[in-house]
């Protein structure tokens, strides 16, 4: 069941993805600023634990989801920032452009075309409020934002990819693997063995 505020989240998340694509593309962050800005995320959710944030208290408290929010305010934000960060890092600039546009466009879809319209359950069934409406979505959508920087087959396999590994449940030390790491560094690692071993495919 997709409420309005989710929509909303999701569309945050979406645009969140493209402002720091075209910061990046226009030279305004790089990796460190990134960093920066995930360490000024960390220490504004531990404070705001305790004391009340003027613009960080306010964000947290009408867009995060109840569930996150007492435990680690901000906690999607910084992880999209680590996630950005370490695509960034790892792969040349197209294929790391390419994987924030799938976690951009991918994760924010498949969220809001299976909540909406979802009935069918997923084949990759690991998570069971993962839709496979909503898979198919975020493959298409991720694919066309991928797309603008990978060639065609790069673009489709790393966001395909990506979207079947948003399913399957990841546990790390007993705690399950975001969504917002796992979507860049898959989709990212797709496109790099592509270019790397099978560079004949468009």
């Amino acid at each position: 069941m997709l409420t309005l505020k989710e929509f909303h989240r999701q569309i945050i998340h979406a645009l969140f993805g493209v402002l720091i694509v075209l910061g990046i593309y226009l030279e305004i962050l790089n990796p460190l600023i990134i960093f920066l800005l995930m360490i000024i995320g960390i220490l504004s959710s531990m404070l705001s634990k305790r004391i009340y944030l003027p613009v960080f208290s306010d964000f947290i408290k009408f867009w995060e989801r109840d569930k996150v929010k007492s435990k680690f305010p901000g906690k999607g934000m910084i992880l999209y920032l680590g996630g950005c960060l370490l695509a960034l890092q790892l792969f040349e600039l197209k294929i790391a452009l390419a994987s924030i546009m799938i976690l951009a466009f991918g994760d924010s879809v498949s969220h809001i075309v299976g909540g909406k319209f979802g009935k069918l359950k997923n084949i990759f069934n690991w998570k069971s409020n993962k839709l496979l409406e909503g898979t198919i979505a975020g493959i298409l959508s991720g694919f066309l934002g991928a797309w603008l920087f990978v060639p065609f087959s790069w673009a489709f396999l790393g966001a395909a990819g990506a979207m079947i590994a948003e399913v399957v449940k990841i546990d790390f030390n007993e705690k399950s693997l975001d969504d917002n790491i796992i979507i860049p560094l898959v989709a990212g690692t797709i496109m790099f063995l592509i270019a790397k071993y099978m560079y004949l495919l468009p």
